[in-house]
């Protein structure tokens, strides 16, 4: 398949890392994970409220999310979810997305973990690895991002690795739940790069699949 969708040949390595597009042999082990939980049912990390479906729901929208957003990726409109494992077993997720990045050099980011493997670290190594790639490699000149201001955790990350907050705008979250989203802004300048260098593996034939030559 690498052969046919060469972006399943592309690998970022960290001290603890590895970062892979999904695939569908990653996906009975992700639901098992979602299943396990993601955050306190109390609490909602995120703009779609994804996790409060009822299982059999959950199970089918996860599985359709992944297909369909692979289905879905161009050059002009792409969208990578890395698996993220850590000594071989999935943590989570990271994905990289843009928008006629040829032209913007802006990407987007989004990421979840199983919660056996939050307040490790994992979020902030994951999220660093696919900022560098994303720089060093895809010659992004901004990163985006957001967290509701009620989540913490998310906004340590961000603020961790220098960005800037870039205004905010108020949603309904649940039905009914007013919050507010507190968007991000990173540029290179800003970043604040870990001590460790990223590893990179398979890129110069999916450079297409990114919109770049």
């Amino acid at each position: 398949m690498v052969r046919l969708w060469p972006v399943f040949g592309l690998l970022l390595r960290t001290p603890r890392l590895e970062l892979r597009p999904l695939c569908d042999d990653d996906l009975a082990e992700l639901i098992d994970l979602v299943r396990g939980g993601v955050h306190d049912p109390a609490e909602m990390p995120f703009l779609m409220p994804w996790t409060d479906a009822p299982d059999a729901e959950l199970v089918a929208n996860t599985l359709r999310y992944h297909w369909q957003a692979r289905a879905a990726s161009v050059p002009e409109r792409w969208s990578v979810n890395f698996a993220v494992r850590i000594d071989g077993e999935l943590a989570g997720t990271q994905e990289l997305m843009a928008t006629d990045f040829a032209v913007t050099r802006s990407v987007s980011t989004g990421s979840w973990l199983g919660l056996p493997f939050q307040g490790r670290g994992i979020g902030s190594e994951m999220r660093a690895a696919v900022l560098l790639f994303a720089f060093d490699q895809l010659g992004a000149v901004r990163a985006e991002s957001s967290a509701f201001t009620d989540n913490p955790r998310s906004l340590r990350v961000s603020e961790k690795l220098g960005y800037l907050p870039d205004g905010t705008r108020v949603i309904q979250r649940r039905p009914g739940e007013r919050a507010t989203d507190q968007r991000l802004l990173l540029t290179p300048r800003d970043f604040r790069r870990p001590v460790w260098e990223l590893g990179v593996e398979g890129f110069a034939p999916c450079r297409p699949t990114f919109g770049i030559v």
